[in-house]
């Protein structure tokens, strides 16, 4: 047979007849197949899945083309090759066989490659959608299991000698633990926890691992990693990955692959802790700067609501506030005002404001003494804001409440008399931080059983709503609906001016209001009829 030029080819080229007879080889294939010359059956010398590849190609009719997607793949001498079939005249098979190891091996790289990408963007999608800590944990340490281990252990830092620990095994769910333990008796776990740099697996004994670290029947440990879970400037916790005896060590790259998971979990967890920490400052911060809820003090019946001026808010610029006398017969005092501006901000400064009344109380009986200071402190606070403020003192003397009232270029407060006539107080006075001098005048009403006495913000007068949408409610209407509230409880009267701004507002936007209620109690006895009538309230 003349040479041909596959002959001189840089890959094995292997000729077989129809009945399956090697019929030559060039030097490439010798090589790679020493066991191949001329008339040895192709079954002797080649690899089981290439004489089955032959064998069906030699198949005359619809069967002679291999049944295969894409090129034909398979192992020879420990390495991968492509067999590529070219059909000859005479019915024989020239097996073209190029060594795809390493191409087979970039795509196995790069398909490993690609699945850990997308665990990482899962695991951050995860890990990053829930901002509680206790879940990140749990998160944490269940696809650690899932995907890197046997079992995993989500570590917190340490709260004290008390150490929480979310433990899961692979197809289990995280079980939340807090143990009395000292992380330095494990080797590697009290540097993470502090954030040192990872001890290599291989440095550790899977024979010292403590009891409470491996779970009930997991079996004995074959392998530990250990790697701390990085924070924002400090450690977030340690993660401890764990497999069985029988399973492969960790090698080198998982380790590595181990520690960006941990990155992503650290900063999920930091973040949590980090809001869990906002949180509580916010709350406790929050808890000063919201409305007392009021009651019945003295003698005297208080009640109030806030509106914020966005109700995803919690706090505004309005704000009220009821000191109880510190000595029996002595007046309390309530403030109720308006900062300029809405949202935190202007929060900011009514806390301020409220602070600077509490600890002015001792002069409380001194209405201008208290809003000269308050000017000044607000003044000399350096705020480009203002506020409008009106103070009122009321007092139980018998069944009448006496009051004195006092506006800071606030609206004037409303009086509502038994017989529902609505009176305006007779009180003015300049606003509060804007100027250096300012003045005021004190006005005093009483108040019999069943009449009060009303203080609001302008949010309720300055609300636009109405049939047609930019009607304000006014004062006029607010005096004619509490004209009606003659003889209602403060309570009552806050819950209708609340209801009726609700409702002339509708859906529209609105500044912040502020309702403040003072009410003489009604006197009540019950009388009945040889015992067995239903008794009556008299006023």
């Amino acid at each position: 047979m003349p040479d041909l030029p596959w002959g001189r080819a840089p890959y094995p080229v292997l000729v077989a007849d129809v009945h399956g007879a090697v019929v030559r080889c060039n030097d490439a294939a010798g090589l790679l197949l020493p066991a191949a010359a001329p008339g040895t059956p192709l079954t002797d010398v080649a690899p089981d899945w290439l004489c089955a590849a032959h064998t069906a190609l030699s198949l005359p009719g619809p069967h002679a083309v291999p049944d295969t997607e894409g090129p034909l793949r398979g192992v020879i001498g420990g390495r991968c090759f492509e067999a590529h079939p070219t059909i000859r005249k005479d019915g024989s098979v020239a097996w073209w066989l190029v060594d795809d190891t390493d191409h087979q091996l970039v795509r196995e790289a790069l398909c490993m490659e690609r699945g850990r990408t997308a665990f990482l963007a899962k695991a951050s999608n995860v890990l990053l959608s829930s901002l509680n800590l206790a879940r990140c944990m749990d998160v944490t340490a269940q696809m650690a299991a899932e995907s890197l281990a046997d079992a995993a252990l989500a570590i917190a830092p340490a709260r004290g000698q008390r150490l929480p620990v979310v433990t899961c095994l692979r197809g289990g769910a995280p079980v939340l633990s807090t143990l009395t333990v000292d992380p330095d008796d494990v080797p590697g776990l009290g540097e993470a926890l502090r954030g040192f740099p990872p001890v290599p697996s291989r440095w550790i004994d899977p024979a010292t691992a403590p009891a409470w670290m491996v779970p009930e029947g997991f079996g004995p440990v074959g392998s530990i990693v250990i790697t701390p879970l990085p924070g924002h400037g400090v450690p977030a916790g340690a993660l401890i990955l764990l497999r069985r005896t029988e399973n492969a060590a960790f090698r080198d790259e998982e380790e590595v692959f181990a520690r960006l998971f941990a990155a992503r979990a650290g900063a999920a967890m930091s973040a949590a802790r980090l809001y869990a920490e906002q949180s509580t400052i916010t709350d406790v911060l929050m808890r000063e700067l919201l409305p007392p809820v009021l009651h019945h003090i003295s003698g005297v019946d208080f009640a109030g609501r806030y509106r914020p001026s966005a109700d995803h808010e919690r706090i505004g610029g309005d704000f009220y506030d009821v000191h109880p006398a510190a000595v029996e017969g002595e007046a309390s005092l309530v403030s109720l005002g308006d900062v300029c501006g809405k949202g935190l901000e202007a929060a900011v400064l009514t806390g301020k404001i409220r602070n600077t009344l509490h600890a002015l109380l001792p002069m409380a009986d001194d209405h201008q003494r208290m809003l000269g200071l308050l000017n000044t402190a607000l003044l000399s606070s350096h705020h480009t804001r203002f506020a409008t403020l009106v103070l009122a003192s009321a007092v139980r003397r018998g069944n009448v409440v006496d009051l004195k009232l006092t506006s800071g270029g606030h609206p004037s407060p409303l009086i509502i008399r038994a017989d529902g006539t609505v009176e305006e107080a007779d009180t003015h006075g300049t606003l509060i931080g804007a100027i250096p001098n300012i003045s005021s005048h004190t006005a005093s009403a009483s108040l019999a059983p069943g009449e009060s006495c009303v203080l609001y913000t302008d949010g309720i007068t300055e609300a636009k709503g109405g049939p047609m949408g930019d009607a304000l409610f006014g004062e006029e209407r607010l005096k004619r609906a509490l004209s009606d509230c003659a003889g209602m409880p403060a309570e009552g009267i806050v819950e209708h001016i609340q209801m009726l701004a609700a409702q002339w507002l509708g859906n529209r936007p609105h500044d912040d209001m502020a309702v403040v209620v003072i009410s003489a109690p009604r006197t009540h006895h019950l009388s009945a009829v040889n015992g067995h009538t239903r008794g009556r309230f008299t006023a």
